[in-house]
């Protein structure tokens, strides 16, 4: 038999087709088939570190939740290391916001539940805006720095052990 000229083999994408998970991908997780798109859910924003999408239950007109795009643990697993994450998910969510019309940045809740309270352990933070126009229940389910839900300084600030100046 003769060969054909010019044919090549064809090009798998082993990532594709392999049963072991890309590394910071659980394969259980929610957030992270949202974030590969295995879910439809539209991403807001997805590049290698952050990734945001609406919440499925809003409690508020804007709701978004900030995730890592590889997982990592829920807020109780974070280290000091993660402090740069943290605020660069706090940046994005402020981002997100003024992309969408929201300009009273002093009217927003961005936080974490605190296990046992979170659902999904994939880490993501809420945010909220206006604050101001949350319901009832909304404001229980994220009330502030509350046994189940804390803002995001207090774990900064716990995480860079500088509590007098909130992490900053």
């Amino acid at each position: 038999m003769a060969a054909v000229e010019g044919t090549q083999p064809a090009q798998v994408d082993v990532s594709k087709t392999s049963n072991v998970p890309a590394e910071g991908y659980d394969k259980t997780c929610i957030f992270c088939k949202i974030v590969n798109k295995e879910i439809g859910n539209e991403l807001l924003r997805c590049d290698e570190e952050i990734s945001c999408f609406r919440d499925i239950k809003p409690g508020a007109p804007h709701h978004y939740l900030v995730v890592p795009t590889k997982h990592v643990g829920n807020c109780k697993s974070l280290s000091k290391e993660h402090v740069p994450l943290v605020k660069k998910m706090v940046e994005t969510g402020k981002e997100i916001l003024q992309k969408n019309g929201v300009t009273d940045l002093s009217d927003v809740r961005f936080g974490f539940h605190w296990p046992p309270f979170c659902s999904v352990t994939h880490l993501h933070l809420h945010v909220l805006a206006p604050a101001s126009q949350m319901g009832f229940m909304s404001r229980l389910i994220y009330r502030l720095n509350s046994y189940w839900f804390v803002t995001v300084r207090p774990p900064l600030c716990y995480l860079c052990q500088k509590c007098n100046t909130g992490g900053d």
